[in-house]
């Protein structure tokens, strides 16, 4: 597996130019060793916090005009794009805030797992600003519309339980062993049939773009690729012999 860390914790990670950067090149290998060397990727933030989003301090004097604003910010989606396409589970631990682009950069992820002083906060309304870096597009696929307006209008925090129960967060992990446990979730995916899921995730993550028929293509296709997998070839066997699965996600609780 690969562990991606915002590492500003005198900042509470928030995202300065450089870290900026740097994301994007940790994605893009990660990318590249996708389904090989890395079968799963965590993300997370260094000092107890996830990402406090955009450096404010800098945001006057980083951008002098929109037209420079709009093209910054393309760049960042970019990588947003990157997050959502990599091809195995990702896997986003919040420990403390996940604010603003944190937010939306950590509910990217397939898997969103925190700890009780986890919380999730759309504060860009706090500062006159709208939701960027995908949030417009994740959270009304994960809480639906209403609510989706009701966390981006009102700008307030969701901690972890209430953020579970919402949708947002798919599981909570203790304060003390929090990334060990992540490591121990992320690990359920070493033996995984990486092409299957890689084509799952893809496929799954357009179904809200295209009509019933065209999803059934996809599915076609994918399927078609997923059959010539050795792992295929090898579950096939065992379950016709009786012997034990190559993966079994009830084996790892």
């Amino acid at each position: 597996m690969a562990i991606i860390t915002l590492n500003r914790p005198e900042a509470r990670n928030a995202l300065a130019p450089v870290m900026r950067q740097e994301l994007a090149l940790a994605l893009k290998t990660v990318r590249e060793k996708a389904g090989e060397e890395v079968r799963a990727l965590i993300l997370t933030g260094a000092g107890g916090a996830f990402c406090a989003g955009g450096d404010v301090k800098s945001m006057g004097s980083r951008l002098k005009s929109a037209a420079l604003a709009r093209e910054a910010l393309r760049d960042d989606h970019q990588k947003m794009l990157d997050l959502l396409n990599i091809e195995v589970p990702v896997i986003s631990l919040i420990d403390g805030a996940a604010a603003g682009a944190g937010a939306n950069i950590a509910l990217a992820a397939d898997f969103v797992l925190a700890t009780p002083k986890g919380f999730l906060l759309q504060a860009f309304v706090r500062i006159g600003l709208i939701p960027d870096w995908g949030g417009m597009y994740i959270l009304p696929r994960l809480i639906g519309l209403q609510k989706a307006k009701e966390l981006i209008f009102s700008g307030r925090r969701v901690y972890a339980e209430e953020a579970k129960q919402m949708g947002l967060v798919y599981d909570i992990v203790s304060q003390e062993n929090a990334l060990k446990d992540a490591k121990a979730f992320a690990k359920r995916f070493v033996n995984a049939p990486t092409k299957a899921i890689g084509l799952a995730k893809v496929i799954l993550n357009q179904s809200f773009n295209h009509d019933y028929k065209t999803i059934l293509e996809m599915e076609a296709m994918a399927q078609a690729i997923s059959r010539e997998s050795d792992f295929h070839a090898e579950a096939i066997k065992r379950f016709a012999q009786k012997e034990p699965p190559l993966f079994d996600w009830e084996s790892f609780k």
